[in-house]
């Protein structure tokens, strides 16, 4: 059989006690209640007291209230007053409105308990309540002040909601204002909005267009300095003076799981510009043209950006200058192309171009006689020269010849 456990100690009080206990409480509920509002006037010496249509402070309403609640408990099953949940969900909203934190709050609840308890423990102590179940009142005053607290928790939550969807909605609508292109100076307009979301206006922007990952991720956690538009298929977010020491790298390291590009610096009033590399860039890297993982730098891409976007027009240009390729196999092709382009680029001898490519300066003699043989004049040529280094470099950043470099 199993033992029954012994019920509590305040259950083992007679009932004549406990009422004796309850009526001496509840007859110096107004007085413990003004003592405590006193206490708190005297702890907290700039604490603004509302009061209500009769001039009492809600306060002390409140507190008798909540004493009320409790003793009553102690000889009845009844529930407690619904207005009592919202009573401190309302002090938990006006300290969200003040702007203060709720742990100062909290410490108004601690001492309004323990000032409480002084006195019912003193009561206790006339009825002659026996010590462990005075030790459980305790337990259940405690119990109690973390129910009143939740219910300011909740109000104080329902503010900063409010606020934080309120802040999302001007940020954005100061973002959109940010991106959007200008005909006239647009200085007033964004120094009102950034107010408006406490951002201070910086002289430099730099736009980036994130790519969401294909695994569920944390939303990036940025410093003040960035505004963040999560809307849309492809979030963007708006970096404050980018060449700030230290700014980009913070960005990369709060960037982990997303990839996306980010645009150059430019005067805020242009920030639609910034925005326009780096939607480029980041189609480019949906296309696989450029690397994915990690947030890349558009200044560091730009020959991709310049080149890749004009591929009809270059492979029309290709089809003209690289016409002389076109007897050549496939093989022989490739390694004319990659030896042409190392030569143009480094404008050296055999044994430069032979160090780029990682072959003998030999081979290398014998193909740039051939490509003397096949373009003749047009390698004296300054204009005919960039054309062709402008092909080749394309074909490179498509993979189709070697990069020296990777």
């Amino acid at each position: 059989m199993v033992p029954v456990p012994a019920p509590p100690a305040w259950h083992k009080v007679p009932p004549e006690q406990v009422r004796r206990f309850a009526d001496l409480a509840m007859e110096q509920v107004p007085d413990i209640a003004g003592e405590i509002l006193r206490a708190m006037r005297q702890e907290f010496p700039n604490l603004e007291l509302t009061t209500d249509d009769m001039g009492v402070p809600k306060a002390l309403l409140a507190i008798r209230l909540a004493l009320e609640s409790f003793v009553s408990q102690l000889t009845t099953d009844i529930e407690r007053p619904r207005e009592l949940p919202e009573v401190f969900r309302e002090f938990g909203r006006n300290q969200a409105l003040k702007g203060r934190r709720l742990d100062s709050l909290q410490a108004i609840y601690r001492l309004n308990v323990r000032l409480a308890w002084r006195s019912l423990a003193e009561i206790g102590q006339k009825v002659e309540i026996p010590p462990p179940a005075m030790y459980e009142l305790a337990e259940s005053a405690f119990e109690y002040l973390d129910e009143l607290v939740s219910h300011s928790v909740h109000g104080y939550a329902e503010v900063a909601a409010g606020r934080a969807g309120e802040r999302i909605r001007r940020q954005r609508l100061l973002v959109d204002l940010l991106l959007t292109e200008h005909r006239t100076d647009p200085s007033g307009a964004l120094a009102e909005r950034a107010a408006a979301v406490d951002w201070p206006l910086p002289d430099e922007v730099a736009v980036a267009v994130l790519l969401r990952p294909a695994q569920q991720v944390v939303t990036p956690a940025l410093g003040d300095e960035v505004l963040l538009d999560m809307d849309g298929e492809h979030p963007r977010l708006v970096l404050a003076d980018p060449d700030a020491p230290g700014r980009v790298e913070r960005l990369h390291r709060a960037m982990g799981g997303w990839s996306g590009a980010i645009g150059p610096a430019v005067p805020v009033a242009q920030a639609a510009t910034s925005l326009h590399w780096a939607a480029a860039a980041a189609r480019m890297i949906e296309e696989g043209l450029l690397p994915e993982g990690r947030l890349l730098r558009c200044s560091e891409h730009s020959e991709a950006l310049v080149l890749l976007p004009a591929e009809k027009l270059i492979d029309d240009l290709a089809r003209r200058r690289l016409a002389q390729l076109t007897e050549a196999g496939p093989e022989q092709a490739r390694r004319l192309a990659e030896t042409l382009l190392a030569w143009l680029e480094t404008q050296g001898g055999a044994p430069e171009v032979a160090a780029r490519l990682g072959v003998h300066p030999q081979t290398v003699r014998n193909r740039l006689r051939q490509i003397r043989d096949l373009w003749g004049e047009d390698l004296e040529d300054p204009d005919r020269r960039f054309e062709l280094e402008l092909v080749l470099r394309t074909r490179r950043l498509r993979g189709e010849l070697a990069d020296p470099h990777a």
